[in-house]
C-alpha cells in the first residue's frame, strides 16, 4: 500500500503509519522547509525505509495521478483558504477506489472548566485570526461538505472527542498552548494583524498555565472524520 500524509509536521503519525503498511511506501509533505527538514531527521533512517518526506504545496502536489492507494490529512483543511481545492488535487493523485481518510477539530465545540474570561479571550481571537487567513476553524462540521463537493463518494463520517483531565494531560495541553499564544504564527499574526498585544497574549499565556494547575481542570474538544472513496471517473481527467 503506499500512502501520502498531507501536513505531515514533524512527522511523529506519518513515522507510525509507516509501520502499519508493511512493505509498503509512505511519503510526508507540509510546506514547511524547517518542519520537514525535523521530520528527515528524526524518521528517515534504517528503521523507516519505506518512508520519505518533501516540501510541498498541497494545492500542487508533485506527483502524477494516481500516485497512491491512500491520502491521508490530519488538522490540516481547518488551516486552508481553499479546502476543497486542496481536497480536489488529493484527489488527483489518488488511485481509482482509493481512500482519503481527513480529520479535523471544531474549535466551535470546545469547552472547558473552569472558567476564565482570558480563555474565552484567546478562543475569539483564535477565530479572528482565521478569519483573517480566510480559513475556517470551525471545520469540523464542514468536512462532510468539503469532501462531498470535491467529488468524493461513499463518506463514513464520524466524530471523536479528546479529553484533557489528569495532571498529565492539563500539564501538556496547558503548556502546549501557553507556547503557542506566545511562540507561534498565532502570536505572530495576532500582533501583526493588530487583534492583540503582547501584554494580552502573555495573560493569556499565564491563564492556560493557571488551567493547567487546576485540580478541577478539564478541557473538552470535538473532532469529526471522514472517510471517503475515489470511484474511478469515465472522463480522461479526474480534475
Amino acid at each position: 500500500m503506499s500512502l501520502l500524509d498531507v501536513g505531515c509536521g514533524p512527522g511523529n503519525i506519518t513515522a507510525d503509519l509507516a509501520g502499519r503498511v508493511g512493505e509498503g511506501r509512505v511519503v510526508g509533505v507540509d510546506l514547511s522547509r524547517d518542519v520537514v527538514e525535523m521530520a528527515v531527521t528524526q524518521y528517515a533512517t534504517n528503521d523507516h525505509s519505506n518512508l520519505s518526506f518533501e516540501v510541498a504545496d498541497v494545492y500542487a502536489l508533485d506527483f502524477s495521478e494516481g500516485s497512491f492507494d491512500v491520502v491521508y490529512a490530519h488538522q490540516v483543511l481547518q488551516h486552508l483558504a481553499k479546502p476543497v481545492e486542496a481536497l480536489r488535487e488529493m484527489r488527483r493523485v489518488l488511485k481509482p477506489g482509493g481512500t482519503l481518510a481527513v480529520r479535523d477539530a471544531d474549535y466551535g465545540t470546545f469547552v472547558w472548566s473552569p472558567h476564565d474570561p482570558l480563555l474565552d479571550r484567546w478562543l475569539a481571537l483564535y477565530h479572528d485570526i482565521t478569519r483573517a487567513n480566510h480559513a475556517e476553524a470551525n471545520a469540523g462540521r464542514y468536512l462532510k461538505s468539503w469532501v462531498s463537493a470535491a467529488g468524493f463518494e461513499n463518506l463514513t463520517v464520524s466524530s471523536s472527542n479528546w479529553i484533557f483531565q489528569s495532571a498529565d494531560e492539563r500539564s501538556w495541553w496547558g503548556g502546549l498552548w501557553a507556547d503557542r499564544v506566545l511562540h507561534s504564527d498565532f502570536a505572530r499574526q495576532g500582533i501583526e494583524y493588530e487583534l492583540t498585544s503582547m501584554k494580552e497574549l502573555e495573560e493569556i499565556a499565564d491563564a492556560f498555565n493557571r488551567w493547567a494547575r487546576s485540580s478541577d481542570g478539564l478541557f473538552l474538544l470535538v473532532n469529526v472524520e471522514v472517510v471517503a472513496s475515489d470511484t474511478p471517473s469515465l472522463s480522461p481527467s479526474r480534475s
